[in-house]
């Protein structure tokens, strides 16, 4: 377990999967992911034992309170290049139908950054995020990753084109 000062990461478990899912099909959050698509109980289980389980290039962990272990989101280092220790940064809190908020999410954020700086010795994390998440912009300018380009026009959200802009922080 990895510990911040109000979080903790931990592995997920499959008891997990269940909450997790709901909270990413809620539309308001789903509006913001790539996955557009309403998850099944069958996709979460394949994610967890493709993905979470086995795939080497993802680190993904559940984001626990750090006082009581309440299950608060998830977040990981994903789509991770070993060779050029790149990996794509991804974090939502979806207890008390969050989000992005002001305490958990911060530190979570700093505690991915800093595992995989630290731990993994990656060079530079990067997100793709799309530009009608102000929550997670914000929290990424908070986290030191820096706006780094724009694709115009890449999903269709809220019934309009928006683009998806790329954000990255390099190892110090």
């Amino acid at each position: 377990m990895i510990e911040g000062a109000f979080t903790a990461l931990r592995a997920i478990e499959e008891h997990d999967l269940e909450t997790l899912r709901l909270w990413r099909n809620q539309p308001h959050f789903r509006r913001f992911f790539r996955e557009h698509r309403e998850i099944s109980t069958t996709m979460q289980k394949r994610w967890f034992e493709t993905t979470v389980l086995s795939d080497p290039r993802t680190r993904m962990f559940a984001v626990v309170e750090k006082s009581t272990g309440r299950l608060l989101g998830a977040g990981g280092l994903c789509w991770i290049d070993w060779i050029n220790r790149t990996a794509d940064f991804s974090l939502y809190i979806g207890a008390n139908d969050a989000y992005i908020d002001d305490i958990f999410a911060p530190d979570a954020g700093k505690l991915l950054i800093e595992f995989g700086f630290g731990q993994l010795g990656l060079h530079r994390i990067w997100a793709e995020i799309y530009q009608n998440d102000v929550a997670k912009i914000a929290l990424f300018q908070s986290l030191g990753l820096e706006p780094e380009g724009r694709h115009r026009h890449t999903a269709w959200k809220d019934g309009q084109w928006v683009d998806s802009l790329f954000f990255a922080r390099i190892a110090p």
